[in-house]
């Protein structure tokens, strides 16, 4: 196996990264350890998982997307191996932890892929520092309406905590698999995502686990659905590069939301799996690297300084001219 230094040369940086399985490190970033995978060279392109999941969803992409990228998979903090302390588990919260570890690693610019919660973190990252994004890319985001699974809905009620820990007794998970193989067994979309579903809430082994995990989950969801939106700053896109991933079947997020997204987001491309649920990236690893890739491949990075982005509030769009990307910014970016 080969190895490549990036950003190398200062105290906390990325040292030899493998170029293709990932490797699983820590920091601590504001005396919190944070665990994140990382793997390849080039471009850096930073993978944010959803609620309740963590790096090892990506794993199965990881690999092809390192071939020509340096690729950053973290754990969000309250998830995976990174802490889980009595804090702030707010989107915009998430947006300053994935700066601060980037920041602690050297990377100064990015393309960001974000699934479910990871999007909505994802298009906070981009919304609040627009000069340090160069592409987006959303899966199956939160943040394009209300409408979210029932599940979620439910589990944002007081007695939140309690419900997951009955869902991981030997009992309830055996009258759960029967559901679930009910639900597959009819087709349903549901019975669909359930799998990836129970994955997660297995990845709650304890009350700390399971505390941050209803943070979390309460500060972009009630019993009515989803409390946050993007669609009111999705003008703001103009400029960036933009993919839209989803399944045709999402359970989850539905796929109107992607539809709705793409409407409000200038230049944006939507691409969607037929057939797959909430977890496009599970249902055909080998298709989703090919889409990221050709995306990449035929977008430039967005530039921004604070001028463009004050036209874009003030006006709703920027010139034109003034999105031009200059020759020099694909060499910047893959230095």
């Amino acid at each position: 196996m080969t190895a490549s230094r990036i950003y190398s040369g200062s105290k906390g940086r990325l040292g030899p990264v493998p170029v293709r399985s990932p490797d699983l490190r820590f920091r601590l970033v504001h005396g919190y350890r944070r665990a994140f995978r990382v793997a390849g060279s080039g471009p850096p392109l930073v993978l944010v998982h959803g609620i309740g999941d963590n790096s090892a969803t990506w794993e199965a992409i990881i690999p092809a997307l390192a071939r020509h990228h340096l690729v950053i998979a973290p754990d969000l903090l309250g998830h995976g191996q990174s802490d889980k302390p009595r804090a702030d588990y707010s989107v915009a919260a998430y947006a300053n932890g994935v700066r601060d570890l980037l920041g602690v690693l050297g990377v100064q610019r990015a393309t960001l892929v974000g699934h479910s919660l990871g999007g909505g973190v994802a298009m906070q990252f981009a919304y609040q520092f627009p000069e340090r994004t160069e592409r987006l890319v959303l899966v199956g985001s939160g943040g394009g309406g209300p409408e979210v699974s029932p599940v979620l809905r439910m589990l944002a009620l007081p007695g939140g905590e309690a419900l997951l820990h009955l869902l991981r007794l030997p009992t309830a998970r055996w009258q759960t698999g029967l559901v679930v193989s009910a639900l597959r067994a009819m087709g349903t979309a549901l019975g669909q995502d359930a799998p990836d579903l129970l994955r997660v809430v297995d990845a709650l082994p304890d009350a700390t686990s399971r505390a941050a995990f209803i943070r979390s989950l309460r500060s972009v969801v009630d019993w009515r659905g989803q409390v946050i939106t993007m669609l009111d700053r999705c003008y703001l896109t103009q400029g960036m590069p933009t993919l839209l991933v989803w399944g045709s079947r999402d359970a989850v997020v539905p796929v109107e939301h992607g539809h709705r997204a793409h409407a409000a987001m200038p230049g944006s491309q939507l691409e969607i799996f037929e057939g797959a649920g909430h977890f496009p990236f599970h249902t055909d690893p080998a298709r989703f690297v090919s889409t990221v890739e050709r995306f990449l491949d035929e977008t430039m990075p967005a530039t921004w300084n604070l001028e463009q982005w004050r036209q874009l509030l003030r006006n709703g769009r920027v010139p034109s001219a003034a999105l031009e990307v200059p020759d020099s910014a694909s060499e910047r970016s893959a230095t």
